[in-house]
Order: C-alpha cells, then sequence, then structure tokens
C-alpha cells in the first residue's frame, strides 16, 4: 500500500497504514476492483474490544465487495491475551496481537485503529471494564476516531450489557454508542477540534453473532430492525469468496491459536439498528454513497466511469492518462473534502499499481543512533512502457513521533524512467541528534492502571510509531507530478526464507539487558545471602563506552559500586556481574541498570526484540531493570522436572527458589522420572504437546510410586482457544475443567481446611501472602471432581458464588497429584512473593 507524502501529517486525516513490507504486484482483478471503489463515498466504522473480535467476514464484505472505506477500532490491544507461541505477557503479547491485527488488515483490506484502554484481563462487567480504563478517556478516543474517520455507519461486535460474555466487551458496545450519541457535539472534549470538526454517523448497529441466541435474549426496543447481509459471496475479480478471505485474515491470529477453516457458500451477517435513522434491508439505507456528495463532481463521476470501461486487463498502464487527468479534476475540487482527499489518494495509488511501479530505500544496517550515519540504497523500477520521469528523492530523517516531516536530505534527480530499467544509488544519511528513539509510542510512559499514556492528541488511534525514516519519491508522469512516500526498511536475505523486512529503528548509544526479571532471596540477611546480577551491554553504535551502575533501594548492597565498559563495535555485547544482597533492612523493591558514557550521556533502557515469521521484527526499549524481593521461602524440593506449556516462564521462577530445574520432553519422559522430586505441567501443555497422552500412564505411575505432579490450567474442550485436550481425564481420578474464573486479583482467599499441608508445610500460608497479586486470581478452575480430590481455597468475585475448583489435591498411592487453575505463570514472573511461598508448598508436597 502506498500514500501520499501529506500521509504523514496527522492533522491531514489520511489514513493509510505504513507498509513495512516490499510493493506487492497488484493483479488486474484488484486493479479492476480498486477503479470499481472510485465510485464509492461510504465509510463504515467497526467497533469491538481486542484484536480478533472482529467479523473478518463483514469487514471483507465490506472492503471488498461493497468498497466502503472501511475501519477497525479495536479499543485494546489484547494485552491480557494468552500466548500461544511464545513467552511473552502483558504489553508485549499487546505488541504481538498489533502486528497481527495489521496482517489481518492487509488481507481483508479495512484500516486498523485503537484507543489507549489497556487489556488488563478479563473483566465481568461494562462498569469495571470503563471504571479501570477511565471512561471518559476512552469515550473521547472512540469520539476522536468518529470525527476522525467521520463513518456513515458504526457497527459494533457487541451489545452493552452481560450478553456480550466480557466486560470489554460489552463496554466496547456501550462506549460505541455513547460516541455515537455525543461525537457531533462540540461541547464534548473541545480539545479535540483542533485537529478534527464534529461527526454525525447515519447509524450505529450491533453486528449479532448468533441471530437464534439473539431472539430468545432480546430486549424489547430491539423488537424489529435487524436485517440480515448475504456475506458469503464469490468475487470473480479476487478469485476468492469472502469466507476464503476472511479465514486468511482471521488466522492472521497466530498468538491466540485462531488458525480457522475457509468458509464457502452461503453466509448472512445479521445488523440490528441500536440507533439512528430507520433501516429496512440495508446498513447504507438513505445514505448516499455516489460522488452526489461532493460539490461540482458531475465531470469527476463520468471520468471515473469511462475509466472503468475503458480497462484492459492486460494492458492496466493504458489507464494512467487517464488517471493522470482524473487526479488534475480531482484538484480542482474542493481539497478539504475528505472524501475528495480519499479519492486522490486512491488515484495516485492506482497509478502505480497501474504502472507497476516500484521503489524502496534500504539502510546498511536494521538501527542507527541519533547523530549517526548511516548509508542507504535507493531502487526504482517502472515495469511498464509510459513515459515516465524520477524527479526527486526526498530523505526526511527529521520527521517526529507524530509524523509531522521536517526538512531532510533532498536529491534532484530528472531520470527518465526506461521500460523494466531499474535506477539504483546510494547516499549517506545523518541521523538528527534529536531524534528520538523508536520505542512504540504507547509504551513510552508507564500504564496508569488500565490506560496507556500519550500526551500527543495526534498519536491516538495510530496502530504503530509512523515511520523512523519516510522518504518521499517524486515523478512526473504527462506533466503532472505525484509524490509517494514509503519507509526506510531494512532488507536481508534468509537461505530459506527468502528476502525478510523489517522496520528501521533508531536505538540508544548502548543498552542493558539483565539476565533476570526477578531476584528471590530467601531466608535471613547474611554474608551467604547473596546473589550475582549479570547484565549484558549492547552497543548501538561504535566506539561507545563508560561506566555501568546497578542502582538499589536503601537496605540493599551492591559489589562493586560500578564497573566500566567499553565496546568497539556497533552491535558489540560485553558482560558484566555484580553481587547483590540484602540487608535487615531491605525491603522489596526494583534494581535500575545506569549507564553513563563518556560523552556524559545517560541511558537506562533494556533491548528486546520480538521475533516469529508471521510478523516484522518488533524492537523494544523497556527500562532495564528487575524486581528485588526478600522472601521468606522453604523449599524441600529440589529437583524439578517441567514440562513447557504456551508462553511459559516458570522455569526461571523456580531456579529462583533454589530448585534444579530439568525441561522435559518425549525423550527425557522416556526415562527415569523417579529422580525428580516434583514434576510441573506449564499452561495448556495438554493442549499444545498432543504427545503427552502418550506418556499419562506413566505420568500416573511416576505419581502412584510417590511423586509429586503439578498441571497447571488446561482449557476444556470446544474451548474459545479451540485447543482441545487429548486425554478424557487429566489425574488419577475424574474431573472436568469449566470456564471459571476469578478476575478480581484481590478477591477473598477462604481457606477449606486451614490445617490441610499444602497451606502450612514447609511454609504457613496467610492472608498477606495473597496481596499483590496482578490481573486475576484464576481461570479455567475444575468444575466437577471426583470425592478423592481436595479443594484448598473458596473464592469468588463480588456479587457471585464462591468457587472452589482454583486448586484440587489428591493423594494417589504414594504419591500427589494437583490441578490448579491460579495464576502462577503471571504470578510467579511477576516476582509476587506469596505465590512462590504457595508454589513452594506444592512442589514440596512429597518431601
Amino acid at each position: 500500500m502506498l500514500f501520499l507524502a501529506a500521509g504523514f501529517l496527522i492533522g491531514s486525516f489520511t489514513f493509510a497504514q505504513v507498509p513495512y513490507g516490499p510493493i506487492k504486484p497488484t493483479p488486474a482483478g484488484e486493479i479492476l476492483s480498486n477503479l470499481n471503489k472510485l465510485n464509492i463515498l461510504g465509510t463504515v466504522l467497526y467497533v469491538a474490544a481486542h484484536p480478533d473480535d472482529e467479523n473478518t467476514l463483514l469487514l471483507a464484505y465490506m472492503a471488498k465487495d461493497r468498497l466502503v472505506r472501511t475501519g477497525y477500532l479495536s479499543l485494546t490491544r489484547g494485552d491480557g491475551g494468552q500466548n500461544l507461541i511464545g513467552p511473552e505477557q502483558g504489553e508485549n503479547i499487546g505488541v504481538i496481537r498489533t502486528q497481527e491485527l495489521l496482517a489481518a488488515r492487509r488481507v481483508d483490506g479495512p484500516e486498523q485503529f485503537f484507543s489507549r484502554a489497556y487489556d488488563f484481563g478479563f473483566s465481568k462487567s461494562t462498569d469495571e471494564a470503563v471504571r479501570t480504563w477511565g471512561q471518559n478517556k476512552v469515550l473521547a478516543d472512540v469520539v476522536w476516531m468518529i470525527r476522525k474517520f467521520q463513518p456513515d455507519v458504526i457497527i459494533t461486535r457487541f451489545p452493552p450489557d452481560s450478553r456480550a460474555g466480557h466486560g470489554h466487551h460489552s463496554a466496547s458496545g456501550f462506549l460505541a454508542e455513547e460516541a455515537f450519541k455525543i461525537a457531533n457535539d462540540p461541547n464534548q472534549f473541545p480539545e479535540q477540534l483542533a485537529y478534527v470538526k464534529p461527526w454525525q454517523a447515519r447509524r450505529i448497529m450491533w453486528n449479532v453473532f448468533i441471530p437464534g441466541a439473539f431472539l430468545s435474549t432480546k430486549k424489547p426496543e430491539e423488537a424489529g430492525n435487524l436485517i440480515g447481509i448475504e456475506t458469503g459471496t464469490f468475487n470473480p475479480l479476487l478469485g476468492r469468496s469472502y469466507g476464503e478471505i476472511a479465514a486468511e485474515s482471521r488466522s492472521q491470529h497466530k498468538s491466540q491459536g485462531f488458525g480457522v477453516p475457509a468458509s464457502r457458500g452461503a453466509r448472512v451477517d445479521y445488523l440490528l439498528l441500536k440507533g439512528g435513522d430507520p433501516v429496512e434491508k440495508d446498513p447504507f439505507d438513505g445514505v448516499d454513497i455516489t460522488w452526489n456528495r461532493v460539490p461540482n463532481s458531475n465531470a469527476v463521476q463520468a471520468q471515473v466511469s469511462q475509466l472503468i470501461r475503458s480497462f484492459q486487463p492486460g494492458r492496466p498502464e493504458a489507464s494512467v492518462p487517464a488517471l493522470v487527468q482524473l487526479y488534475g479534476a480531482l484538484t480542482k475540487l474542493d481539497t478539504t473534502n475528505i472524501y475528495v482527499k480519499a479519492k486522490r489518494q486512491e488515484v495516485q495509488m492506482l497509478i502505480q499499481q497501474c504502472l507497476g511501479l516500484w521503489f524502496e530505500t534500504n539502510p546498511s544496517a536494521y538501527a542507527a543512533t541519533p547523530g549517526e550515519t548511516i548509508r542507504v540504497s535507493t531502487n526504482v523500477i517502472n515495469r511498464s512502457d509510459v513515459p515516465l520521469k524520477l524527479v526527486r528523492i526526498n530523505y526526511v530523517t527529521g520527521a517526529s513521533m507524530s509524523g509531522e516531516s521536517t526538512p531532510g536530505k533532498d536529491t534532484t534527480l530528472n531520470l527518465a524512467l526506461k521500460a523494466n530499467d531499474g535506477l539504483a544509488f546510494s547516499t549517506t544519511l545523518r541521523i538528527p541528534e534529536n531524534k528520538p528513539i523508536s520505542q512504540p509510542y504507547w509504551l513510552q510512559k508507564p500504564i496508569d492502571k488500565g490506560l496507556f499514556q500519550v500526551d500527543d492528541q495526534r498519536l491516538i488511534g495510530l496502530p504503530e510509531n509512523p515511520p523512523a525514516i519516510p522518504v518521499n519519491y517524486t515523478f512526473e508522469i504527462d506533466g503532472q507530478r505525484f509524490t509517494y512516500s514509503r519507509p526506510v526498511v531494512y532488507k536481508s536475505t534468509d537461505p530459506v526464507d527468502g528476502e525478510i523486512y523489517r522496520p528501521f529503528i533508531i536505538q540508544p548509544d548502548v543498552t542493558a539487558n539483565l539476565a533476570e526479571r526477578v531476584y528471590v532471596f530467601s531466608g535471613a540477611a547474611s554474608a551467604n545471602n547473596t546473589q550475582t546480577s549479570e547484565v549484558v551491554l549492547k552497543a548501538g553504535r561504535a566506539n561507545v563506552s563508560g561506566t555501568l551502575q546497578l542502582a538499589v533501594p536503601a537496605g540493599w548492597r551492591v559489589e562493586p559500586a560500578s564497573l566500566p565498559f567499553s565496546l568497539k563495535n556497533k552491535s558489540d555485547e560485553q558482560r558484566l556481574s555484580f553481587r547483590l544482597s540484602p540487608t535487615a533492612q531491605a525491603q522489596n523493591g526494583k534494581l535500575q541498570a545506569i549507564m553513563t558514557t563518556s560523552a556524559n550521556r545517560t541511558f537506562t533502557t533494556g533491548l528486546r526484540e520480538i521475533s516469529y515469521k508471521h510478523i516484522p521484527t518488533q524492537t523494544l526499549f523497556p527500562l532495564a531493570e528487575a524486581k528485588l524481593v526478600k522472601l521468606d521461602v522453604k523449599v524441600t524440593a529440589k529437583n524439578v522436572g517441567y514440562i513447557v506449556g504456551a508462553g511459559d516462564e516458570l522455569p526461571a521462577a523456580l531456579q529462583q527458589m533454589g530448585c534444579r530445574v530439568t525441561l522435559l520432553g518425549p525423550a527425557e519422559l522416556n526415562g527415569n522420572l523417579a529422580a525428580y522430586d516434583a514434576l510441573v505441567l506449564g499452561v495448556r501443555a495438554y493442549n499444545t504437546n498432543d504427545w503427552l497422552a502418550r506418556y499419562q500412564p506413566k505420568l500416573m505411575e511416576y505419581v502412584k510410586n510417590g511423586g509429586t505432579m503439578i498441571v497447571q490450567y488446561v482449557t476444556p474442550p470446544n474451548s474459545f482457544l479451540r485447543n482441545e485436550s487429548p486425554l478424557p481425564q487429566l489425574g488419577p481420578y475424574p474431573f472436568t475443567i469449566g470456564r471459571e474464573r476469578v478476575t478480581e486479583e484481590d478477591a477473598k482467599m477462604t481457606y477449606i481446611n486451614p490445617q490441610h499441608p499444602l497451606l502450612n508445610t514447609p511454609n504457613k500460608i496467610t492472608d498477606a501472602d495473597f496481596s499483590g497479586w496482578i490481573q486475576e486470581r484464576g481461570l479455567y478452575f475444575a468444575q466437577e471432581w471426583d470425592k478423592a480430590y481436595e479443594p484448598i481455597f473458596s473464592i469468588n468475585d463480588q456479587n457471585e458464588a464462591p468457587k472452589q475448583g482454583s486448586l484440587l489435591y489428591a493423594k494417589y498411592g504414594k504419591g500427589h497429584y494437583m490441578y490448579t487453575g491460579l495464576v502462577f505463570f503471571r504470578e510467579l514472573p511477576a516476582g509476587v512473593p506469596g505465590a512462590y511461598r504457595l508454589f513452594a508448598n506444592m512442589i514440596s508436597a512429597g518431601r
């Protein structure tokens, strides 16, 4: 996808998403579809709560059949979701899911937007969700996107009530309906009017999920006004049905395990009017989505119609002269009109597609630091016989975070481009000293409860940062000039996967990665209670040196006080070690790495790369810090076998408790298990490891002979996550897993049998051990169980019945078996002391 240079100016209200891959040739059928879109001046905005909430079939239908401008506003980035492909949690899984949504939109066609809401985990009510986010702030974001995108129709995925099944879901419906009512009121959020105008959508509708279920739960005010739309049709220009497109789009949500089969054949989607003008048959009833809504556009409409009639699939370039004329005609209309702006952008894109015009600029490295000089290579090819001139290239090195372009290096060329004859040349660019680091804009400040802190209004809604260095390519065709903008993007070649693209980033001079996220010190303060903290420094540029120190709270000792470092080459690494120990006065807190360079510049960030084949590599610069936890914990289990599940970081936490951890796969399970004091199965291990079913008899034999086995939560059959356990019975006695959960992280934990060994040995568990938990208490609790199991806790969210399935314990033969839905996978990596103490008791049950 290409867009105008003005596309980087957020105030100009263009919405094209940044392309970080190569320009892909556009098939003739798709070009013709895009030509047809020139005659459609309608807009629809779809609103839901999370990545993967959206109805990709309806989105594909709207974008590629109805050809209206289509957007998806996801209130959150899915930060509270589970991760089937790796260990990332919280804002890091949110970064992955952001890219998965962008990949989905590249398939089904709409544009992608977000609010500032943070996905803090499962919520059971609208009230809890909006209270945690801050209702007015997220409402302001929805109003902002309505005013900015100017939709004719708003569609919500969920109703604003408990039928939505999740507080975030119902909140998205509630906030969309509220925003629909007030977006046209200039007294609401007037600070936005410096950039946008009030806007009134014609109507808001609910995309009813299951009509049968809706009909049985509909409210009186919802009688009538339900319309059906055939969305399962086949598009011969694209060679696919919308069901096939939707399945490919849906399957981009790989971190959630949402790969789905293609749907082919008839499919009806239902929409229910929730507000605005009445509707009879179509969501755009009464909305004129033709050129009639733009004054003095009759000539333009005639030109578009002639372009469509005369298009030659075998010679798309034959349409270029008429497209150039159309662009000139659009320029004579009111260019502040949002539809004129959008159509000029579409015409410019069509010119590039018909020409097969290809261009990109690649740096010699994927990252540079402020003040550094880099070499970039530019390649341009005109793959048509249309006379074309490359006038100039402008490298916008000074682009700001909000996308505003400042003058950069300008290269005047005036070179004629012959058919299929490429131009290649190199130049050097100097990165300004004040260039900001490429940290995602929503992560530059700490999360405030349920909200990302974003100061610049113009950034709100954007899926990702504007490019670090946009490049403007100006071409001349038939006397008119067209400027296309693309980011500088790094390209490499993999011997298996071929060309690999990743965003070019600006990075600090030096970063520090701590070996551990949490340092746990158990027992009393003493000379022997010392741990080594290893820090890996990495150079962002050549010849960087200075000193590293670890800042700690009062009561903690660090030796030595500082260490020198010297990194000769860019990307060089150096490992430094410090000794940490608590005094009797030490309190839990944070350790912070601080690098001071010889240039007297201070750096405090780490480096985290998130790399998966299905998304561009994402680079983050979180604070270089770790938690310090002074913990009174005893562990009698020393040798633990661990079967990894999905997104698992517990092995490191067990090591922090002093355990020796061995990761177990099929080869290890074929061996002697008696050597392990405990076996722990990671979250969803049965869902993600089909081979575990073969070893279930051996695992049960291990328990029977005196072993201790802990199974962390498993998703039940036919769950929303689509990962079903292959076993009808997970333990030595029957129990079933439900979908019950407790989302209030401070919910009261009631001990069913206070004398139970799990609550007393080797650590006495008290109410204090359940303070400071994050996000939730637990999920996928056991629902029914054999009387041989003992439930340990009774817990519940407010106004709900107590639940006893969060931790089940059973004696089996000489051994001990436990199933738990408590979220140790969140609490231990977060350094929650009480979670360590309880888990220590569980793995020590047999010792």
